[in-house]
């Protein structure tokens, strides 16, 4: 297996690599799509070896092979506004091929869109409690399961929606790390009752907007683009060409049988690397040093983390464990390092975010999005770090980090010449909340700490192990950071119940 875990660390290593370095090198600079390339080349040498699937492995390479080619030809840049969504163009494509491969899943696709249709209770209630706040802060685009999240919705309407099971955990995968189309619950009757509608008019519009993305995705997420003035390309010559580009690998993953729930989430969660996190927003959000130097940092540790263990993992989904609880336990530290915590960081978005409710009734869908990631981060973190130091009471001795019994290495974070020199960038004998100000940055746009680089392609490596099994959404807690320390809401995840 060392072979094996060696080749997922480098791989997924190479791909934060050309993330961090392109940044590093252009950050407040002008964005243009050859300063990708480094990540289209990192992914290149991704490759299956033995038990892992060639075909699963394709659909993430020639993904971002396809995602890269198109969008250059299309366009010199993307601008900030439009580059979230670049991530959001594979997923409608994708069930497209499937429901033109394969008649049966083109008919439970329509049953659902039936179900849809018939679940005005579960639409009005679920978009009116968006539309309040009622959840507290919530991703509606949420990967997982958590209330107030569009793939909660879905779950809830496919557990009546009679199909075949291996049809619904598609259906719901494809709006998990699938990403099907831009579009997040409750958005559509947010407007319409902001602008004087009735409740039953509102949840009228919620229901065709949802049924729409079902129906048509391609032309839904044409649509959603139109609506929000994306002006950077043609996104419908992109998704006519990219169906072009992956129409055979698709085919071959199916021949391969690849489960279709990983059919749809693997093209989508890779290429965001391509014209989102390497960005004009990335370049800006980075020319601060201490936003460079902490994501740096966070890199190197779990470099580190990962390699340390390299002989001591007993399971391909540890390695994914390990790296995400490396980077939560670094930004925990860094953040500890002036007297913040995530208990206090948690209190306060969450407050600020009850504030926001009543400032912006019609808010985001997308709104608290990435707020929620860095919450559930640094609590993870905080909880790391937390045992450590109870453990070493007082001792005196180092703090001992682990993730799953395996130790994480924060020297990178001591050692940073910027992250321990707070006072070049502040009045300094003041400099008290440099760090803080710089993860603050880095809560609405967490990517490259998270990291997502690292755990896409960690992922597609998992999945080429285990090409059977539905890898998403996760069907496990997720410990929602504001769920655990402020707000009550537990009682209203699906995870237990996902189909």
């Amino acid at each position: 297996m060392k072979e094996l875990y060696e080749k997922m660390i480098r791989e997924a290593m190479a791909a934060q690599r050309a993330d961090v370095s392109t940044v590093q090198k252009k950050r407040g600079t002008i964005f243009s799509m050859s300063d990708a390339k480094p990540y289209l080349d990192a992914v290149s040498g991704m490759e299956a070896i033995t038990g892992q699937s060639k075909a699963v492995i394709d659909l993430h390479k020639e993904s971002v092979k396809s995602h890269y080619t198109i969008l250059s030809s299309l366009t010199k840049t993307v601008r900030p506004e439009d580059d979230p969504f670049v991530e959001h163009y594979q997923t409608p494509v994708i069930l497209e091929i499937l429901c033109d491969e394969d008649a049966s899943f083109k008919a439970s696709m329509a049953e659902f869109v039936k179900q849809i249709q018939k679940s005005e209770a579960i639409i009005g209630l679920e978009s009116a409690r968006r539309y309040a706040g009622f959840y507290g802060p919530t991703c509606v685009v949420d990967f997982a399961l958590i209330p107030g999240s569009t793939s909660n919705v879905v779950n809830q309407i496919l557990r009546e929606t009679k199909i075949p099971d291996d049809h619904k955990k598609a259906i719901l995968a494809a709006k998990s790390w699938g990403m099907n189309t831009s579009y997040g619950i409750g958005d559509v009757f947010a407007h319409a009752v902001e602008s004087g509608e009735t409740l039953a008019a509102a949840t009228k519009k919620e229901i065709e907007m949802l049924a729409s993305i079902y129906t048509h995705p391609v032309s839904a997420q044409a649509e959603l683009m139109d609506s929000l003035g994306q002006n950077s390309f043609d996104c419908r010559k992109y998704m006519q060409e990219y169906r072009v580009k992956m129409e055979p690998f698709v085919k071959a993953a199916i021949a391969d049988k690849v489960h279709y729930a990983n059919i749809v989430t693997i093209p989508a969660y890779c290429v965001g690397d391509v014209a989102h996190h390497i960005s004009q927003s990335t370049f800006n959000m980075c020319k601060d040093d201490m936003v460079m130097g902490i994501i740096e940092a966070v890199t190197d540790v779990i470099e580190n983390s990962l390699m340390a263990s390299v002989t001591k993992f007993k399971t391909p989904e540890q390695l994914v464990s390990v790296a995400t609880g490396a980077s939560a336990a670094a930004v925990e530290y860094i953040l500890e390092m002036d007297g913040f915590n995530a208990l206090m960081i948690v209190d306060l978005l969450t407050k600020r975010y009850h504030n926001y409710v009543q400032l912006n009734p019609t808010r985001g869908a997308a709104a608290e999005l990435h707020n929620c990631d860095f919450m559930d981060m640094i609590y993870r973190g905080w909880g790391i770090l937390d045992r450590a130091r109870k453990i070493r009471n007082g001792s005196g001795k180092d703090l001992k980090l682990t993730v799953s019994g395996l130790p994480i290495d924060l020297t990178p974070v001591y050692k940073h010449e910027i992250i321990n020199n707070p006072q070049w960038y502040a009045y300094p004998a003041c400099a008290i909340t440099v760090r803080l100000s710089a993860l603050m940055r880095l809560s609405d746009y967490p990517c490259l700490l998270t990291s997502e680089p690292i755990t896409a392609t960690l992922m597609t490596n998992v999945i080429a192990l285990k090409k059977e099994i539905p890898a998403a959404p996760a069907r496990i807690c997720k410990n929602c950071a504001s769920a655990s320390c402020a707000d009550f809401r537990h009682e209203y995840c699906q995870y237990r119940e996902a189909v």
